[in-house]
């Protein structure tokens, strides 16, 4: 669905993106997974075609993606970190106005309108001006119209941020559910958890490029499902990794001396194993 071949972007003597390459499937949900300024966004915008790569390209079903291609552009739904909303128009006119951006006729976006609110839980809401609304409720009508043209791929950079754990948990739900209707979805997050929840493949990128893209699954057990994280008498957090229970249990006989606990392994750990800073 999705083919990108050794992408560059550079800004100046600042490389931005430094020669990813990637396959999408079609139907698969996949999570860029990165601290701020790795490229995630960087890279969306060149996927979109909103911003146009220094070195490299970038197919989408076979068609080469550029700014005029409005072949493609029919096919995507994006949802930028920033809010997109018209703050002063009222839920449902912010869904008409996105529908007439893409030429859709009335009796086909009255229809398909009805149908988003419903899916969002937007519906008591549709009369209310988008800037009286909480952050959640804003982020789920960006994502109502990034649907209204019933796109193929679609792109969420940053859907949760700014938003609390309740609509976060809502917003997941949503996204879980166009993965059930065969949609292509790629995701930019920097919530460890948010990726780990939601996708089938998560690429850690940093500095511009995929140091790791696998399962979640496959990447924690490759570090090692089981963690002894303990702080030293150096007041330094340690981590040490273990392919089983026993192994880790049998570790923290050498360190009776320290505060230590054993628990599963996480894509935080993976993360940082690889990078030695946190995603935060």
């Amino acid at each position: 669905m999705i083919e990108i071949i050794d992408v560059h972007k550079r800004f100046g003597e600042f490389k931005a993106v430094d020669g990813i390459d990637l396959n999408v499937k079609k139907g698969s949900f996949i999570g860029l997974l990165g601290p701020n300024g790795a490229g995630k966004t960087t890279l969306i915008n060149i996927l979109i075609g909103l911003s146009k790569a220094t070195q490299g390209e970038v197919y989408i079903e076979g068609d080469k993606v550029n700014r005029d291609n409005n072949n493609i552009k029919k096919k995507l739904g994006v949802v930028p970190q920033h809010t997109n909303l018209d703050k002063e128009l009222t839920v449902y006119e912010n869904l008409v106005f996105a529908a007439k951006l893409f030429k859709m006729k009335k009796k086909d976006y009255v229809i398909k309108i009805d149908e988003l609110l419903n899916f969002m839980d937007l519906q008591e809401s549709k009369d209310k001006e988008a800037r009286t609304l909480s952050g959640g409720m804003q982020r789920k009508l960006m994502i109502a119209k990034a649907l209204i043209n019933e796109p193929e791929i679609i792109f969420l950079d940053e859907p949760t941020v700014g938003v609390d754990i309740n609509g976060r948990r809502k917003i997941w739900d949503i996204l879980k559910t166009l993965k059930t209707m065969e949609k292509t979805v790629l995701l930019t997050t920097h919530y460890i958890e948010e990726a780990d929840y939601l996708c089938d493949k998560v690429c850690f990128i940093d500095r511009g490029r995929i140091f790791e893209n696998d399962t979640p699954y496959a990447l924690k057990k490759n570090l090692g499902e089981h963690t002894v994280e303990y702080f030293d008498n150096q007041l330094k957090t340690n981590y040490r990794y273990f392919h089983s229970r026993k192994e880790a249990t049998d570790f923290t006989k050498s360190i009776e001396m320290y505060t230590y606990i054993v628990r599963d392994t996480t894509l935080e750990d993976v993360f940082y194993n690889f990078t030695n800073r946190r995603v935060i």
